[in-house]
């Protein structure tokens, strides 16, 4: 039998790659070049989704009171003192969560008595609810309005509309309900909303360090 202990030590010599080899060298690189291919439609699957559209109703303002700022219980000087003083806030963002920086958000509401600041209802509204909000978004994309948990009307649960918009641009106009009224189920609008849709647009109110409080976090596609 020969004795190979004399080259034991000698590095192993290279071979040439077989064409098994090249063909699975170039497999490997072929997966490289299409993972990110890949990659691209699980990151759309993680986009969030943008908060339904609502009909805007008959009752956005024709004229827009003077005094339009998040504090819809004061008008001018006047104090309004019906209905259930609460917060309603939250953050806008584009449906990869970037904040909507720059935006405005809306919201116009009944008075506690269920009456718009409309000619088309009459001009009942009591003159010391101001009715309609209006904020700028900053760079964190946030909202705050001091208004009335919403109260019914004739044919409609409680609800405030929402309009979001950019310069020259219109992004989003939908409806926030409340959740665990008892109107919900009879209003022709929230009754045909998907249950998905239903949660996006129903907020539940809970007591905060400063008063009851409803969290409506909006989605927006820009």
């Amino acid at each position: 039998m020969p004795d190979n202990t004399a080259n034991a030590h000698l590095p192993p010599r290279h071979t040439a790659p077989t064409r098994r080899q090249w063909l699975q060298q170039g497999l490997r690189g072929a997966a490289l070049v299409a993972a990110p291919a890949l990659v691209q439609p699980a990151a759309a699957q993680a986009l969030a989704m943008p908060t339904p559209h609502q009909t805007e109703g008959p009752y956005y303002p024709v004229d827009f009171p003077a005094d339009s700022d998040a504090d819809l219980l004061r008008n001018g000087m006047l104090r309004y003192t019906q209905g259930e003083a609460v917060w309603v806030e939250g953050r806008v963002t584009d449906t990869q969560g970037v904040p909507l920086a720059g935006g405005t958000v809306e919201i116009w509401q009944c008075d506690a008595k269920g009456h718009y600041h409309h000619p088309g209802d009459g001009g009942k509204a009591a003159q010391a609810f101001q009715g309609f909000g209006r904020v700028v978004l900053g760079r964190d994309g946030q909202y705050r309005f001091r208004t009335i948990r919403p109260a019914p009307y004739t044919g409609r649960t409680p609800h405030i509309h929402f309009k979001v918009r950019l310069p020259g641009r219109e992004l989003l106009t939908t409806q926030m309900y409340v959740a665990g009224d008892a109107g919900n189920a009879r209003d022709y609008l929230w009754s045909r909303l998907s249950e998905k849709d239903r949660a996006a647009l129903t907020v539940r109110f809970a007591p905060a360090a400063d008063g009851m409080r409803g969290e409506f976090p909006i989605v927006v596609q820009t």
